[in-house]
């Protein structure tokens, strides 16, 4: 059974595994095109109520807990959210039977009228695609910015914009790999893969497997498509021979032969038909050589993908750090402090301490993903004036820092308690970070939160002082 049209799913049986925000819009949008939508999710009725209730709002039939994949070898198609593991007994039975699985993504691009350009990598991807949003606005086109993004007001699921959509719009995701496990057709007209690093190796077996599933947001381009690699990251360089598409390059470190590239604060691109200034990041509010090549990358994929120079250049210098990423909080007595509770893997908080610029009394730990703490403790003894550690992989934190040489560290078991011994140990002209390197789950819903918790404190912490 073929379904390539909004018309094809009229009157299938479609089932949904997952109730999150994807799972419930694939719902939504399913309902709407006049397919039977069962929803079904493990957990029971009781941890679900808002799933529940918008699922009798939509007329759903549900299954749950013991009795949750009941039905599902009658289905057509089944759509994965992008939280249900390949193991679930739901999937397993779909492939027994040989019935079509989708994830999210893949269902919005089958229906979508409008042009996707892509956005995936370990770090980076929220503020790139936020970027590449409104380059695209400032240019003049009715943009969706969507998909895995969660930055303040911006948590569309990229199905319900590509309903949404006309074929004259455009829509900007950011894609997780979990995303792309499923997909089948799934082709960008513009996509960029930033970096690879060790991360979310709690549900891929290894790197190599987490950076081939990053890798199949080309799978499907064709050769008038365009793919941004990072040609500093040999990870990502190591995909970019097979691809379809037209290939460019973007790189913080050298001129490249085909792609985006930076003279000093100024991003050029170079092309086939010679090279061109597109923007100066020089009064940006992104800080670190990392905001750099998320500029770099957004900038290879608005121009690959039409954009102007001059709307560039308008979204580099109006863009505000989203929301929980490196987002500035409060001046205490001098003393800074920045919310960057998104970064929830090694290498981010790595690359944060690099970015800060002055002396840092860093906040981290939380819930290990499967990566090696060593980067993270020989980046304290480079950058950290303190480290205050909190959750359940603060043992292993201090551990990997004590072996790179670093001992000047505390243990408290709140975030409250984080802030304030943090602020025991910096003066003014230094920043408090939160950084944790780490997942959230152990103490917190998300990492948003976890930076909600840590502005909270900063601004009890403020009014105790006096500020």
């Amino acid at each position: 059974m073929a379904l390539e049209k909004q018309t094809d799913f009229y009157g299938r049986k479609a089932h949904i595994i997952g109730t999150a925000r994807s799972g419930l819009a694939a719902a939504e949008v399913l309902t709407a095109l006049g397919a039977q939508v069962t929803v079904h999710d493990q957990k029971d009725s009781g941890a679900l109520t808002d799933a529940m209730k918008r699922s009798v709002e939509l007329g759903l039939s549900t299954r749950v807990g013991d009795e949750a994949y009941e039905g599902i070898s009658g289905a057509d198609v089944v759509i994965t959210s992008p939280g249900v593991p390949e193991t679930c007994p739901g999937l397993v039975t779909a492939r027994q039977y040989g019935i079509p699985i989708f994830p999210e993504i893949e269902l919005a691009y089958r229906i979508s009228p409008a042009p996707i350009i892509a956005i995936t990598g370990t770090n980076g991807k929220t503020t790139t695609t936020a970027l590449v949003g409104e380059i695209m606005k400032a240019d003049g086109r009715h943009t969706y910015v969507a998909g895995n993004i969660v930055a303040g007001e911006t948590r569309l699921p990229l199905v319900r914009a590509a309903y949404r959509a006309s074929a004259s719009d455009v829509i900007v995701a950011e894609i997780s790999s979990f995303q792309l496990e499923w997909v089948t057709s799934f082709r960008p007209r513009v996509a960029a893969l930033l970096n690879v690093t060790e991360d979310h190796l709690d549900r891929h077996p290894d790197i190599e497997t987490y950076a081939a599933t990053k890798a199949r947001l080309f799978e499907f381009q064709q050769p008038e498509d365009f793919s941004i690699v990072n040609a500093d990251d040999p990870v990502v360089m190591k995909f970019a021979s097979d691809v379809r598409s037209r290939v460019w390059q973007f790189s913080g470190t050298r001129e490249v032969e085909t792609g985006a590239f930076a003279r000093g604060t100024e991003v050029w691109i170079r092309a086939s038909d010679g090279e061109s200034f597109i923007c100066d990041t020089a009064g940006m509010k992104l800080r670190g050589r990392h905001n750099l090549e998320n500029v770099l990358a957004a900038s290879a994929a608005a121009i690959a993908f039409g954009a102007s120079r001059h709307a560039v250049q308008e979204a580099v210098d109006t863009i505000e750090p989203p929301e929980h990423r490196m987002e500035p909080v409060a001046v205490v007595n001098g003393i800074e402090f920045l919310n960057n509770s998104m970064c929830t893997n090694v290498r981010a908080a790595v690359r944060s301490l690099e970015a800060v610029g002055r002396p840092a009394v860093l906040i981290a730990g939380g819930k290990d993903k499967g990566a090696s703490y060593g980067p993270l403790g020989e980046a304290f003894v480079k950058y950290a004036k303190h480290v205050v550690l909190i959750g359940k992989d603060a043992p292993i934190i201090e551990k990997a820092a004590r072996e790179a040489g670093f001992d000047r560290i505390s243990h408290v078991p709140t975030m409250e308690a984080a802030v304030t011994e943090a602020w025991s140990h910096a003066e003014s002209g230094d920043t408090i970070m939160l950084s944790p390197g780490c997942a959230s789950f152990d103490m917190f819903n998300d990492f948003e939160h976890r930076g909600r918790v840590f502005k909270d404190a900063v601004r009890d912490l403020a009014q105790r002082v006096g500020v």
